[in-house]
C-alpha cells in the first residue's frame, strides 16, 4: 500500500488534527484537501490507502516516525502470557502494565496517544464514508460500495480497540470539521457501540472480496472473523459459531499444513514457515492469512515500519557470559531486538512434548556465540548458549527466551531498529479458536475439540477429547497458537478472565493489578477538553 498525505479533518477531545473552516472554503487545487480529493475513485483510493497507513501504526511507534512506545502496548503486555521486560519499576510505558497502581492514571501519555490515534483514524474513515454519498463523485456503484466496505470495516476495527480498552466511549459516525466540531461528547453505552460495529462489518461482508490480488487489503474473511468475536462478546453464540464457520469452511482460508515458501527445503515446521520474511502474504503461500500488514524498505509508502521484532526479540547482545559479551546482532540471532516485551514463565511452560509451536523453530531458547572478541570459556565460536527458562520472569533480563515469529534483519543494516517485513495480522487459525469457544458455550464439546484439534494436528501436538475442553483450556490453546499475535488483553477482557489469569500466571503483576485495571482510564486531556459536558472516568480513576 502506498502512503498518501491526506487531511484528517477533526479536532477536540478525541484527539483529532484540526482544520479550520476557512481552509476548507479555500479554492486550493494545488493542495490535497477533502474537497478536491474525494471527487473520483482515484481520490477515494488515496484516502483508503491513508486508512491502511493508520492501521499499520498499530505496530509502530506511538509518535509517528519514532521507534519508542509501540502504539498497542496495552493490548499485549500486563496479561497472563506477557510482561514488560525492559524499563524497570516505575517506567511509564511498559511499567504501567507491570506495576499498575499510580502509573495507570488518566495522565499517562501512552493512553492519550492511543486514544487520539484511534479517533483520528475513525474521523478519516468518517470523512470517506460521508463524502462517498456525494452524487457528483465520478465512479461506479461497485467502486463506491467497495470503498465504503473498507472504510466501514476499519472504522469498526477502531471501535473494537476502544471498547476493549475503555468500555463505553463516544460514538461518532460523521466527519468532524469546521462548525461540526463538538465539545460536549457523551460516552456511548458499549452495547450501542457494538451495534454500530456490527452494522459496519455486516456491510463490509457484503462488498469485500474473498481474496484480492492487492496484498494488504482487508478480506471478507477478516470481517467474518471479527463478527464471530463480536457475537461471542455479546453472548450470541449461535451467530458466533455460524460466522466462524464461514471462515473455517472456506477453502480459500484453509490452514497451512505443509512446509512452504522461502525455507521449505531447510529444517523447520509448517507453523514456523508462516512467520518467515517472504511467507506472510497469500500470494506467497499463506492461505490462512485474512489480513496482512504491508511494509517495504526504502520504498515510498513503505512506512510506517513495524516494531514487532524490536519489541519481542530480546537484547541478547547485552548478555554477559563468564565476563564476556559473546553475542553480536545478527540474523542468526533474530536481528536487533530490545526485548521490551517478554513471555511469562507460564507462557513458556504450557506446550506439550512434540508441539511444533513450542519448538526451537518457534522460540529462541538459545543464541549463537558469534563475537570473536567475546568468547567465554566453554563456548567456542559458533556454539550455542542455552537461555534460562527455569526462573520466574523479571525485568531487564537478557537471559530469557523470546518468540521467533518476528525475526527480521535489514539487508542494508543489520543494526536497523525498524523492521520492514510484511506481517500477518489475522490468521484463520484464530478463527478456529473462536469456533471452539462458540461450540463450548453451546455445550457442543465434541465439535469444540474438533476445532482445536485442527490446530494441534498441524502442530503435531497430542489431540484432545471433548472432556478436555474448558474455557481455560481454550485460552491456553490461544496462547500456544497465537502468542504475541493476538491482542491478548482483549481476549481476556472479553471472556471475563483478565484479572483472574493475570493474578494466577503473571508473577510481576499478580499482587499489583486490581479490578479497576480491566479498563484503562479515560485520558485527562479528553475530559478537560470536553468543555460542554462533564465526562465521567471509569470506576477507580
Amino acid at each position: 500500500m502506498k502512503r498518501y498525505n491526506i487531511i484528517l479533518f477533526s479536532l477536540t477531545i478525541i484527539g483529532f488534527v484540526g482544520c479550520k473552516k476557512s481552509v476548507l472554503d479555500e479554492n486550493a487545487p494545488s493542495k490535497i484537501l477533502a474537497d478536491n480529493l474525494y471527487v473520483n475513485k482515484a481520490g477515494f483510493d488515496s484516502g483508503i490507502n491513508g486508512l491502511y497507513d493508520e492501521v499499520r501504526r498499530s505496530r509502530s511507534g506511538a509518535v509517528l516516525g519514532t521507534i519508542n512506545d509501540m502504539m498497542t502496548t496495552s493490548a499485549f503486555i500486563g496479561t497472563d502470557n506477557a510482561y514488560g521486560n525492559y524499563g524497570g519499576t516505575g517506567n511509564t510505558t511498559e511499567g504501567i502494565f507491570n506495576d499498575w497502581g499510580v502509573l495507570n492514571n488518566p495522565g499517562a501519555t501512552l493512553h492519550r496517544i492511543e486514544w487520539a490515534w484511534l479517533y483520528e483514524t475513525i474521523n478519516a474513515a468518517n470523512t470517506i464514508i460521508g463524502r462517498a454519498e456525494n452524487p457528483a463523485v465520478i465512479w461506479t456503484e461497485a467502486d463506491k460500495n467497495s470503498t465504503l466496505a473498507e472504510a466501514r470495516a476499519i472504522r469498526a476495527w477502531c471501535y473494537r480497540h476502544l471498547t476493549y480498552l475503555w468500555g463505553d466511549v463516544p460514538l461518532n459516525l460523521t466527519e468532524s470539521s469546521g462548525t461540526t466540531i463538538k465539545t460536549d461528547w457523551e460516552r456511548t453505552k458499549l452495547a450501542d457501540v457494538r451495534k454500530s460495529m456490527e452494522a459496519d462489518w455486516l456491510f463490509a461482508e457484503q462488498y469485500l472480496p474473498v481474496t484480492s490480488t492487492l496484498q494488504g487489503k482487508i478480506l471478507k474473511g477478516a470481517v467474518q472473523h471479527y463478527l464471530s468475536e463480536l457475537y461471542l462478546a455479546e453472548g450470541k453464540n449461535e451467530l458466533a459459531r455460524d460466522y466462524a464457520l464461514k471462515v473455517t469452511t472456506n477453502v480459500n482460508y484453509k490452514l497451512v499444513t505443509n512446509r512452504y515458501g522461502v525455507n521449505a527445503a531447510k529444517p523447520g515446521t509448517a507453523f514456523s514457515d508462516l512467520f518467515l520474511d517472504g511467507n506472510s502474504n497469500r500470494n506467497q503461500g499463506n492461505t490462512e492469512a485474512l489480513w496482512v500488514l504491508q511494509a517495504e524498505l526504502n520504498v515510498v509508502g513503505g512506512e510506517p515500519q513495524n516494531l514487532m521484532r524490536r519489541y519481542w526479540v530480546n537484547r541478547y547482545y547485552s548478555l554477559i557470559v563468564g565476563g564476556k559479551s559473546p553475542f553480536l546482532v545478527a540474523a542468526e540471532n533474530g536481528g536487533r531486538g530490545i526485548g521490551r516485551f517478554g513471555p511469562t514463565k507460564w507462557a513458556l511452560s504450557i506446550y506439550p512434548a512434540g508441539d511444533d509451536r513450542g519448538s526451537d523453530f518457534a522460540w529462541r531458547f538459545s543464541f549463537v556465540v558469534n563475537n570473536p572478541a567475546g568468547i567465554p570459556a566453554g563456548y567456542p565460536l559458533g556454539s550455542t548458549y542455552i537461555l534460562d527458562r527455569s526462573s520466574n520472569e523479571k525485568v531487564n533480563n537478557p537471559n530469557w527466551p523470546n518468540t521467533r515469529k518476528w525475526d527480521y534483519t535489514s539487508p542494508v543494516n543489520v543494526n536497523e531498529d525498524r523492521a520492514y517485513n510484511d506481517q500477518s495480522y489475522i490468521r484463520s487459525a484464530e478463527t478456529y479458536l473462536l469456533l471452539a469457544e462458540a461450540y463450548f458455550k453451546l455445550s457442543d464439546l465434541n465439535n469444540a475439540a474438533i476445532a482445536i484439534n485442527a490446530l494441534r494436528s498441524r502442530a503435531h501436538a497430542p489431540l484432545i477429547s471433548a472432556g478436555d475442553v474448558t474455557l481455560d483450556f481454550i485460552l491456553d490453546e490461544r496462547s500456544r497458537e497465537l502468542f504475541s499475535e493476538e491482542e491478548r488483553r482483549y481476549t481476556l477482557v472479553r471472556t471475563g478472565k483478565y484479572i483472574e489469569r493475570v493474578k494466577k500466571y503473571n508473577v510481576i503483576s499478580a499482587s499489583k493489578i486490581t479490578e479497576r485495571d480491566a479498563l484503562l482510564p479515560i485520558p485527562q486531556d479528553v475530559i478537560n477538553a470536553n468543555l460542554g459536558k462533564p465526562m465521567a472516568n471509569n470506576p477507580g480513576y
